[in-house]
């Protein structure tokens, strides 16, 4: 990362456990590229909790006033992969030793985005 670069952590959090975390890196200035990289805790989460982690970086405003998104899924992770699919445009995935990589460009602001699930339990810092 360097100085014209934005740095977030987003959690997904249930009670008080975090299940599902990202790091998101942002470049400074409008239409840039969005980096993120997506953890779940180990063992089983409940089903949706990937997919509001999702849901969580793509909101943020500065993820949403970039053009294209970088993302690093752990192989395996269909939830989150599925999501970002939907949550982006032209989307096209590798796998890179134990994960996924993911680029794609992010839809304008102010296009609907179909089968939204609500942001209870999401918190970022």
């Amino acid at each position: 990362m360097n100085d014209h670069d934005a740095s977030r952590h987003v959690e997904v959090r249930i009670g008080d456990r975090t299940v599902a975390a990202a790091e998101v890196t942002t470049d400074k200035g409008a239409a840039g590229t969005a980096r993120t990289s997506l953890h779940a805790t180990s063992g089983h989460i409940a089903p949706g909790s990937r997919a509001s982690l999702v849901d969580a970086v793509m909101d943020l405003p500065e993820v949403q006033a970039s053009s294209r998104l970088e993302a690093t899924v752990p192989l395996g992770d269909g939830e989150a992969l599925e999501r970002l699919r939907q949550r982006t445009e032209d989307a096209v995935t590798r796998p890179a030793g134990s994960t996924a990589l993911l680029d794609a460009n992010i839809p304008s602001p102010g296009r609907p985005e179909a089968g939204r699930p609500p942001d209870g339990g999401i918190t970022d810092s």
